[in-house]
């Protein structure tokens, strides 16, 4: 198991574990809206499709049992005097909404002020999966993908992009094609500081 996943067994959410159901709760629960779509669950092409959607459903939403501390515990202090803007774009993300559980896709792009070390790059792409892969909204997302920043490497300010095309409009409703969603949240020197700002917005290809 990942070093960086929880036991199994309860899903950590805003208030709290939840108690997680059976395997064979969560197949019959698919089966029930299998029925309740139109189609028979039983026929040949149904029938191993709920045992299919509870494996997706753990790999979609794996960041219920991730911890953000722990992928980010580790920085590096040698960094030879280095204590400018480090930024990570482009990292793709896929997440699903909270009101109609169906996906939002995009990419996210991250920096921030190092104060007493840097964290691996590859870790910035971790956190996003963390907070990701879980039933969000993209503004929550992003407080969440920043505030974990924070709190954890303590820099003197980052910096937080998200850009996404959601399901939810491009599927059902007003079915706007191609419409992108975009969030942004800035702490301590980013927030202070417009001419920060500019450089984050000129790094990222937005200026």
């Amino acid at each position: 198991m990942d070093a960086n996943l929880k036991p199994l067994g309860t899903a950590s959410t805003a208030t709290g574990p939840y108690p997680r159901p059976t395997r064979e709760e969560a197949e019959a629960a698919v089966k029930t809206l299998l029925a309740w779509a139109g189609d028979d669950p039983n026929r040949e092409g149904l029938l191993e499709t709920p045992a299919r959607v509870a494996k997706a459903y753990g790999e979609f939403f794996a960041g219920y049992y991730m911890d953000a501390g722990a992928i980010l515990s580790k920085t590096f202090k040698e960094v030879g005097g280095y204590d400018d803007i480090v930024l990570v774009r482009d990292i793709p993300f896929s997440s699903h909404c909270e009101h109609h559980m169906v996906p939002f896709v995009g990419k996210a792009h991250i920096a921030y002020l190092p104060h007493d070390g840097v964290v691996g790059l590859s870790k910035l792409a971790r956190l996003v999966e963390v907070y990701s892969r879980r039933l969000q909204t993209q503004e929550n997302l992003t407080s969440q993908i920043i505030d974990a920043i924070n709190e954890h490497l303590g820099p003197r300010g980052a910096a937080v992009m998200l850009e996404a095309e959601h399901m939810c409009m491009s599927m059902r409703g007003v079915r706007a094609h191609g419409a992108a969603t975009i969030t942004h949240r800035f702490t301590g020197v980013f927030a202070e500081e417009r001419a920060e700002q500019d450089r984050f917005y000129a790094m990222i290809g937005k200026r």
